[in-house]
């Protein structure tokens, strides 16, 4: 079957590298990779993705350049193959520069041929849609229409270790981003100075342990008879079992806050990995670490008010203060303010365009 895995602007080509190691072929689009796999396969996406946002089935994709187009394609499409007749599917959807811009009218065209084509294929005149639930999306870029079922559930960045945000969060796939694209390895100890309610600390840990993102939490597609169960429950019990906290070692963070800490610790124990990674309140102004050649890795405020910018900008400037007084170092800083450089006094060794959430962004590495 063919499948799409969904990812921020940027991400693309990790998530193939990510697919690649589970020994899957992709082919980067925009917003994500195409990619060919068996549904047991696709389970295992869904559970060992970090930077990947969802994991559609593509049901079928055509050009249309009208809604009745759209109608006839959606009808042509083997809905009974995926959904069974007590199967509950809302229809979400999307255009991007498409002829057919009224995104209400393409679900509910889309939604109408659905129940068309299950009427003929059931013999039924109504759907009570009180089984498990089939979400499908119904996109349109440039007249190309897509249709997907999401095997997800809710987005891949939702670990489920994170139920209280802090003032500023970074997602979980984008923080899993950073981290992979940081120098971070085994033998590097790691701290971040603005850890904040611990995402990137989290991130870090589990990368390091081996630990899938997806292990405690569920996924539509396993309550779908199309995907087999004991093929999944054997996949998810192989996860488990290469799950190796010892192996987390030198991980770290301070902060300021003390309500940002103890959510953090929170996050910590719910992500199983409580007493394993050190968190300290501390203002990274006084910070000195006794780890040798540590990589700092860290998401400080962009000051985007106007307000905020000089007291930023301040600390960017004892973020170089930081840098410089642990030889050795390197670091990783990802920021939307444009003169994260100036005021750190050093043109970056690599950087690297992403987003936060709709901010553009800039991941700056430095590097001795």
């Amino acid at each position: 079957m063919e499948f799409f895995a969904t990812a921020a602007f940027g991400l693309e080509g990790m998530v193939k590298k990510e697919l690649f190691r589970l020994g899957l072929e992709g082919r980067c689009e925009t917003g994500g990779v195409r990619f060919s796999a068996t549904p047991a396969q696709a389970f295992s996406a869904n559970l060992w993705l970090r930077t990947a946002d969802r994991v559609l089935l593509i049901v079928g994709e055509e050009k249309v350049q009208s809604f009745e187009e759209l109608f006839q394609l959606v009808l042509s499409l083997p809905w009974e193959k995926y959904l069974p007749r007590d199967a509950r599917f809302p229809v979400s959807g999307k255009c991007a520069r498409s002829q057919l811009m009224s995104v209400r009218d393409c679900q509910a065209i889309t939604k109408k041929a659905i129940v068309e084509r299950m009427k003929r294929h059931y013999k039924i005149q109504w759907f009570e849609e009180t089984g498990a639930e089939y979400q499908i999306d119904v996109s349109l870029h440039g007249d190309m229409a897509r249709l997907t079922l999401d095997t997800s559930g809710a987005a891949l960045n939702k670990r489920g270790y994170r139920t209280w945000n802090g003032e500023a969060p970074i997602r979980e796939t984008l923080a899993a981003a950073l981290v992979m694209l940081s120098p971070f390895r085994n033998d590097i100890p790691l701290w971040d100075p603005c850890c904040g309610t611990g995402t990137l600390l989290i991130e870090a840990a589990y990368l390091r342990a081996n630990r899938a993102p997806g292990l405690t939490r569920n996924f539509a597609c396993e309550r779908w008879p199309l995907f087999p169960k004991k093929e999944m429950d054997v996949i998810r019990e192989e996860a488990n079992d290469r799950f190796d906290p010892s192996r987390i070692g030198a991980i770290g963070g301070s902060d300021l806050s003390p309500d940002a800490l103890a959510l953090c610790k929170k996050h910590l124990k719910q992500a199983g990995i409580g007493g394993k990674v050190t968190v300290m309140q501390k203002d990274l102004r006084d910070l000195q670490l006794e780890m040798a050649s540590p990589l700092f890795l860290l998401n400080p405020p962009y000051g985007e008010r106007l307000s905020d910018r000089k007291e930023c900008e301040s600390l960017y400037r004892h973020i170089r203060k930081l840098y410089d007084r642990h030889p050795g170092c390197q670091m990783g800083v990802i920021t939307a303010h444009t003169g994260f450089e100036r005021c750190f006094g050093k043109r970056a060794d690599q950087k690297r365009r992403l987003y936060n959430g709709r901010l553009e962004c800039e991941f700056i590495q430095y590097q001795k």
